[in-house]
């Protein structure tokens, strides 16, 4: 399988945040993130959508590369991918979390 690092363009961060951004699509990845599941199984955990709302979400992660899918048999396995998501956390989160630890650990130092 090829894996694209630091490759992602603009917009396909967009598609990735978008993607991030509906709590349906979210709770798909957080029953992922451990094991692998079947769109069933998934749908079953989703019981409060029809099937077909279901494999739009998850439509919508495949195109912007948050799962991987790989048919065995008669099922189709759901698994999640985690670099775009490392990606972002390199891009945008990492640099202020650092600053947000020093600002902790001097205030430590002050208060000592």
């Amino acid at each position: 399988m090829l894996y694209k690092y630091n490759m992602y363009t603009e917009s396909e961060y967009d598609h990735i945040l978008k993607a991030l951004g509906n709590s349906t699509r979210r709770a798909i990845l957080d029953s992922i993130k451990d094991n692998p599941k079947t769109t069933s199984q998934l749908c079953s955990l989703l019981s409060e959508l029809d099937r077909c709302t279901v494999m739009q979400h998850l439509d919508v992660l495949e195109k912007a590369d948050l799962i991987i899918i790989k048919h065995q048999g008669k099922h189709r396995w759901n698994y999640i991918n985690l670099l775009p998501i490392k990606e972002i956390h390199d891009r945008w989160i990492r640099k202020y979390s650092f600053e947000a630890l020093d600002v902790l650990s001097k205030m430590k130092k002050d208060l000592e």
